[in-house]
C-alpha cells in the first residue's frame, strides 16, 4: 500500500454540507500497511468508493469530536468494515463525547457498533496509543464540543498533525511543532472571525511550526465564495511554506515531504 493522504471530502460547515458544494466524507492515511479513516462525516462511505478507498482495509477509525461533519457515519462505517460484527477488527480511537456523550449531547456511536470491534480507545490530550510502529498522540483543540481533540501521526518517515476544528491558541500550537505537514481545518478565510481557523490564523501557525507541507481544508461557505486557492496562494506568499487548498478526492504522499527522507538522501552524496 503505497502512502497515502486521501481527502473524501473539504467541506466544514452546515450550508457547504446541506447544498454538498464539497463532500464531508473524512480523510484516509494510508502508511506503513495500515489504513487510517480519519473523522467520518456524512457520505463516508460512498466518497470511499467513489475515490478507491477499500474500507475493510481499515486498521483503526477517528473520531476526533462528536459533530456531525466528523463523526456521523462511524456507525456505518465499523458495520462496513467488520460486517455488523461477524468479522470482529479493527480499532475506534475517540474523545469521550463520541463514545459516551455529555450531559448536553448523546454519543454519535452507538452501543451496537462498540462491541463490533476488537477494541474501543478513549484519548484526551497528551495521550497517546501505538499500533505497532506508529504511535497517535491527541492534541487540544479548542471547540464547541470540550473534548474536541486533534492528533498527531508519528510514523517512521513523517510526523503529520492533524488540528480538527479549534480555534486558534498559541499553547495549542505549541504542539504541533516538529510536525513534517500540518492537515489544518480551515474554516474561513482572511480578515474573517469566527470560532474556527481562518486564513490568518494559518500564517501564524506556519510561522511557529515551520512545517515542510500545509494543507488546508474543511471549508465554511464564506471559504468556498473568497475561494480556498486564492487563500492558499496569499498564505504561501506570506510563509514561503508549500500550502495546498484540498479538493474532493485529493491525494498526496506524505513520505515526499519528510524531513528524515531527505536527510538520508543528502548523506548519500
Amino acid at each position: 500500500m503505497e502512502p497515502k493522504i486521501i481527502f473524501l471530502g473539504t467541506g466544514g460547515d452546515s450550508l457547504v454540507t446541506a447544498r454538498q458544494m464539497r463532500a464531508c466524507g473524512g480523510i484516509v492515511i494510508q502508511v506503513e500497511g495500515y489504513q487510517f479513516f480519519l473523522d467520518p462525516g456524512p457520505g463516508a462511505l460512498a466518497k470511499a468508493a467513489e475515490f478507491g478507498v477499500n474500507v475493510r482495509d481499515t486498521t483503526a477509525i477517528l473520531a476526533s469530536h462528536n459533530h456531525l461533519r466528523h463523526a456521523n457515519d462511524v456507525n456505518a462505517l465499523i458495520s462496513a468494515m467488520t460486517y455488523s460484527g461477524l468479522d470482529k477488527k479493527g480499532v475506534l480511537i475517540c474523545n469521550k463525547t463520541v463514545f459516551s456523550g455529555n450531559e448536553k449531547e448523546q454519543p454519535l456511536l452507538q452501543n451496537f457498533y462498540k462491541e463490533c470491534l476488537e477494541r474501543n480507545i478513549i484519548l484526551e490530550p497528551g495521550k497517546r496509543v501505538g499500533i505497532e510502529n506508529i504511535e497517535i498522540r491527541a492534541i487540544g483543540a479548542e471547540h464547541t464540543d470540550p473534548d474536541t481533540i486533534g492528533f498527531k501521526f508519528f510514523t517512521p518517515n513523517f510526523i503529520l498533525t492533524y488540528s480538527s476544528d479549534t480555534k486558534y491558541n498559541s499553547e495549542i500550537v505549541e504542539s504541533y511543532k516538529a510536525s513534517d505537514i500540518l492537515l489544518l481545518n480551515t474554516l474561513n478565510p482572511f480578515k474573517t472571525k469566527g470560532d474556527q481557523l481562518n486564513s490568518e490564523d494559518v500564517v501564524k501557525i506556519i510561522e511557529k511550526v515551520k512545517p515542510k507541507l500545509t494543507i488546508m481544508h474543511h471549508f465554511g461557505i464564506k471559504m468556498i465564495k473568497s475561494d480556498p486557492l486564492s487563500e492558499a496562494r496569499e498564505v504561501q506568499k506570506r510563509t514561503g511554506v508549500q500550502i495546498i487548498a484540498a479538493m474532493d478526492g485529493m491525494q498526496v504522499n506524505p513520505v515526499s515531504y519528510s524531513v528524515n527522507l531527505r536527510q538520508r538522501t543528502l548523506n548519500l552524496y
